[in-house]
């Protein structure tokens, strides 16, 4: 392997490639295809994560292949449980950390995880949101072995857990 992190270039042929292997990796995870109301930033990943200056995406490669990707955003949720506690101004969101399934229990993504909170903390970030889902088996516990807490649990069609880490 020759891996290497890096953000995301304002390149429109490395955009296409990025969606490319996000839609696949949505694919083999969910067995959906694009859904532009969960998938708008994929759709507008230039606007979202290349243009912003406090936003970006990293992705991993191995020699010319992706194989990771992991996104940080200002936080632009409206969930009311969250209303007046966090910002776009002090909170980051992470979106789309996706690893190939050839690439899993190799720490990558506690690589990418490091790269997003040293991104957010450089931007001025406080703390950090994501929101996961309980049927996914690995995810909380990875999540909390960095040092993430369960903020908010619904029981909702998604079992959606709601995170947050505080970077400062």
């Amino acid at each position: 392997m020759n891996i290497i992190i890096r953000e995301i270039k304002d390149d429109d042929f490395e955009i296409l490639a990025v969606k490319d292997f996000l839609y696949d990796q949505i694919k083999k995870e969910y067995g959906i295809g694009p859904m532009p109301e969960f998938h708008y930033d994929i759709d507008g990943l230039k606007e979202y994560y290349v243009l912003p200056k406090r936003n970006t995406l990293f992705i991993t490669l191995d020699d010319d292949n992706i194989v990771a990707t992991a996104a940080v955003r200002g936080y632009d949720k409206d969930y009311e449980f969250f209303k007046d506690i966090y910002s776009k101004d002090d909170t980051a969101s992470i979106w789309r950390l996706m690893v190939d399934e050839e690439y899993r229990r190799n720490g990558l993504a506690r690589i990418l995880i490091e790269s997003i909170e040293n991104f957010a903390r450089n931007e001025g970030y406080k703390r950090i949101y994501l929101n996961t889902h309980r049927y996914l088996e690995a995810a909380i516990p990875f999540w909390k072995s960095i040092g993430y807490e369960i903020t908010v649990e619904e029981d909702d069609y998604d079992e959606t857990t709601h995170m947050i880490k505080n970077l400062v």
